[in-house]
């Protein structure tokens, strides 16, 4: 038998005791079907907290917001709203968004409007009086049009710039940092065109800051990028405004594989098995971006690194104690010195632990390799955790009172119930403590973010998943419908 190799997840509470109530979920799925998304909004607003203890440690002033696109579920934004409104508030990158936002319960001052953004979604930003972060000078003219057109009062506006390449300083001569290209933002290059639009408009926008956008997770590019950012907003200021806010967007990360052993011997294994010196660990050879070219580890690998010890608010308090190259002074010391507040904008990072997917098994199927396919109450769209390239096993959750032996660990394939070759739930070989009988359910943990409902479809005309809202109530948990939940107390129990 072949040696399993797990990616077990990373459970924390209260998602750990949640999953360690197998009865309570088999409940929900005989109700309201598979798959099903289940949330846990008490941990977002934990995690808002992590991440503002990061804030206090560096004596920095300003607000944690949250990017809607990595979950639009109610229950989430709804207990978000009932947050510190100083210190906590949300991003919108749509008109259904902002319009979901505003409905949540955020009040205009604790909305920015980032992404691509059409008349509509510019004019109800506007009308609003919401925050929005212009990704260009033609962006910036339109919205100025648009006030101006309307009569509406001047709208704040946080331009977001990209395209930091700046030279190290004097600890490393001659050493370039380079930005990876962004469509997204104004580049620094334009930075001087930029100032003498936001002159231009002065009668329409007010830019109360600056705002950046990285394609990385790379702090020392980071750090150029906030350094580069304050240097926009001392020109700004030499220009008579009074900037005062620096949002440098999200990217904190979120660890998946509990164990770091865990996933590097997974990813060695995976470079053993592409050059063919060991058994096969994916779906007809899928190498996730590595190829045997003649005997020789060609390309490059194109996951996410599952293992991240220092994510989330960990990754943000590094960044703001790295050294930025040109000054040699880390980001918050720069904040501080400038008496600039701080935005962050985390979306992964701030529903890590909110929540899981549960589907149910339909039925298995033996290969002639000793692997077994198994088909899930599912499709690939309803659990997207491999189309962001993170690997990591699910919990395999028995029917209550099915105590039939198992058979030890088993290699395994899931597939999704679309009637499509390429609906595979995951490419690789998943090895489960025992195989997997119909009714039982697989419990993808900690896909709040990206995977639960940003790639879900109806195609074949399948519905789309159900989603509820859990909260502990003692020593027992309470659920509703996501659309029915809001944070407030009813006579009798939660909401």
């Amino acid at each position: 038998m072949r040696v399993p190799l797990y990616l077990r997840p990373r459970l924390e509470p209260p998602l750990d005791a949640l999953l360690d109530t197998p009865h309570l979920l088999h409940t929900l799925v005989d109700a309201l079907g598979s798959p099903l998304n289940v949330l846990l909004p008490d941990r977002i607003a934990e995690n808002a907290d992590r991440f503002l203890a990061v804030y206090r440690k560096h004596r920095l002033t300003g607000r944690i917001t949250f990017a809607h696109k990595a979950n639009g579920a109610s229950s989430l934004l709804r207990r978000l709203a009932a947050a510190d409104p100083a210190a906590v508030g949300v991003d919108v990158a749509s008109l259904g968004e902002l319009q979901h936002a505003l409905a949540c319960g955020f009040t205009p001052d604790r909305i920015t409007a980032t992404g691509p953004k059409d008349p509509a979604f510019l004019w109800l930003a506007a009308r609003t009086g919401v925050t929005v972060h212009p990704d260009s000078i033609a962006e910036l003219g339109q919205l100025a049009g648009l006030i101006r057109e309307f009569a509406l009062p001047r709208v704040d506006v946080l331009p977001r710039l990209s395209g930091f390449d700046a030279a190290a300083g004097a600890g490393a001569p001659g050493v370039r940092v380079r930005s990876r290209r962004s469509r997204f933002g104004t580049p620094l290059a334009e930075a001087e065109a930029l100032l003498d639009a936001l002159d231009r408009h002065r009668d329409a926008v007010e830019p109360v800051g600056v705002a950046y956008h990285l394609d990385t997770t790379a702090r020392t590019e980071k750090a150029v990028a906030l350094e580069r950012c304050v240097g926009f907003l001392d020109a700004l200021r030499a220009r008579g405004r009074d900037p005062r806010v620096l949002d440098i967007g999200g990217g904190f990360g979120v660890g998946y594989v509990d164990d770091a052993g865990e996933w590097d011997r997974y990813t060695t294994e995976l470079g053993n098995a592409v050059l063919g010196t060991r058994p096969v660990l994916t779906w007809r050879g899928h190498g996730y971006g590595l190829r045997n070219e003649g005997g020789t580890l060609r390309g490059s690998l194109a996951l996410y690194p599952a293992h991240r010890p220092d994510a989330g608010p960990g990754y943000l308090d590094g960044l703001l104690a790295t050294p930025a190259p040109a000054t040699g002074r880390p980001p918050a010391t720069l904040l501080l010195e400038h008496l600039y507040d701080l935005s962050a904008q985390p979306g992964r990072a701030l529903v890590d632990q909110c929540g899981a997917v549960l589907a149910r098994v339909l039925g298995t199927t033996a290969t002639g390799s000793g692997d077994h396919l198994v088909r899930l109450a599912m499709n690939a769209g309803d659990m997207s955790l491999e189309e962001h390239g993170v690997l990591v096993d699910p919990v395999l959750l028995p029917r209550p009172g099915d105590s039939a032996p198992g058979d030890g660990p088993v290699a395994v394939h899931l597939f999704g119930n679309l009637c499509l070759e390429a609906d595979l739930i995951t490419r690789r070989t998943v090895f489960l403590p025992r195989l997997p009988r119909p009714g039982d359910l697989l419990a993808f943990a900690n896909t709040a973010g990206y995977a639960m409902d940003f790639h879900a479809h109806r195609a074949q005309r399948r519905p789309l998943a159900r989603t509820v809202a859990v909260v502990r109530d003692g020593g027992s948990w309470r659920w509703c419908l996501d659309e029915e939940y809001w944070p407030i107390t009813h006579p009798g129990g939660t909401a």
